[in-house]
């Protein structure tokens, strides 16, 4: 077994397992030699359906009575939105649970500024700044899932309740219907 240290996982995101005392809890953070930056790569990579990814996706959000600084002049702020790696976020959706007067997907700036991280690998919790987190119900599907550990070639697996919690997560229904 690899401890997070010695995993590869970033640096920050290490750290914030130890803050949390989860560096224990983790079984172990795997890291392979080509990218899982999106779902299918991570789910080839560790062998599971593509449903036991968690993506962890940044929208900006503007309006909403739920965030503080989204009624600034020109502001938007980012929100985290938990989903798994075979589903889609419905946008709509998302807007519809902030009561926001409109919802995007976030740019790739925004994503490192708010998190820390590069997009492929940010991870559901250990964010340089606080956001609101939304988790799709669809992750308590399985019994582990596997999300990044701040790299796009590390993740790592936990219970989908824990992970939830642990991100701070408030638990709603925001993918994709399909027809």
């Amino acid at each position: 077994m690899t401890t997070t240290s010695e995993s590869g996982a970033h640096p920050r995101f290490a750290d914030a397992l130890r803050e949390l005392g989860l560096d224990g809890l983790i079984p172990e953070v795997r890291r392979f030699p080509e990218a899982t930056r999106t779902a299918a790569e991570a789910a080839a990579a560790v062998g599971c359906e593509l449903s036991q990814i968690c993506k962890s996706l940044i929208f900006t959000a503007w309006g909403s009575p739920l965030l503080e600084r989204s009624r600034e002049l020109g502001g938007g702020e980012p929100v985290l939105v938990l989903m798994d790696g075979a589903s889609r976020v419905d946008v709509e959706r998302v807007r519809e649970e902030l009561g926001a007067e409109k919802v995007t997907r976030a740019k790739a700036d925004v994503v490192r500024e708010a998190t820390g991280y590069a997009i492929g690998g940010v991870p559901p919790f250990g964010h340089r700044t606080r956001t609101r987190v939304l988790a799709d119900r669809s992750l308590l599907d399985h019994d582990v899932i596997w999300a990044a550990a701040g790299t796009p070639y590390t993740v790592f697996p936990m219970a989908p309740g824990a992970l939830v919690a642990q991100a701070g997560g408030v638990l709603v229904d925001v993918r994709e219907r399909t027809s």
